[in-house]
């Protein structure tokens, strides 16, 4: 990509020590999730400090587009919640997918209940004077969601061609992205969302800025 050293001297660097595992793996996926927050990419984080277990991702991107790293592409926090009875379920074989992919976190609410006429989050806290994305047709239960930024889209196409290319993952847009893929279970490599590979996730929805961005990458 062009001015990968001004790309990467601009992503912002976050303490997550010994929250991640430090061990190498082959990356084949890349994963897009959102946070169901609209703090700061360090609220996410220290929440994350204070669970018991590894959790977390390489990438957590602000409202402005700000890319926060918490530790290198190379290793790897779980960000899936896959356990061995749902590859089952679809006849796959378990795998961990958590050391062979790598995440990125969105900040945004996510998926909105409408009532009254008012937008409110998963906390039941209306959202005022932020974006929002009304679907033609529902996704995983929502109609309304708090809208991605142009500048965390930029962000994210931004990180996919830089890790596309170190790592040789293919960048083609992928219809089945949006519904849980056995494509994705298997480890197929490519782009995917938190939805491709759970039913009970609504990260990422099917935004259409988001789509644009990933089918002009091939």
């Amino acid at each position: 990509m062009n001015n990968e050293k001004e790309f990467l001297a601009s992503i912002k660097q976050l303490d997550f020590t010994n929250r991640y595992i430090n061990k190498e793996y082959t990356k084949t996926q890349i994963v897009l999730h959102h946070t169901v927050s609209n703090g700061s990419a360090l609220d996410v984080v220290n929440y994350w400090k204070t669970l018991p277990t590894h959790v977390g991702v390489c990438m957590i991107i602000e409202r402005d587009g700000t890319i926060n790293q918490l530790f290198s592409s190379k290793y790897y926090a779980g960000h899936l919640g896959l356990k061995p009875d749902h590859f089952i379920t679809y006849g796959i074989p378990y795998t961990d997918l958590n050391k062979t992919s790598i995440a990125i976190e969105l900040i945004s609410w996510g998926g909105l209940e409408s009532k009254d006429g008012k937008a409110y989050n998963a906390y039941s806290k209306e959202v005022i004077d932020e974006p929002i994305t009304r679907l033609d047709i529902p996704y995983r239960g929502y109609t309304l969601f708090h809208s991605y930024t142009k500048e965390q889209i930029e962000s994210v196409k931004k990180l996919l061609l830089y890790w596309g290319e170190r790592y040789s993952i293919p960048l083609d847009y992928n219809e089945n992205i949006w519904d849980v893929s056995e494509d994705a279970l298997e480890g197929t490599p490519g782009i995917w969302t938190h939805t491709s590979f759970r039913k009970d996730k609504s990260d990422c929805y099917p935004d259409t800025g988001l789509i644009g961005m990933l089918k002009s990458l091939k």
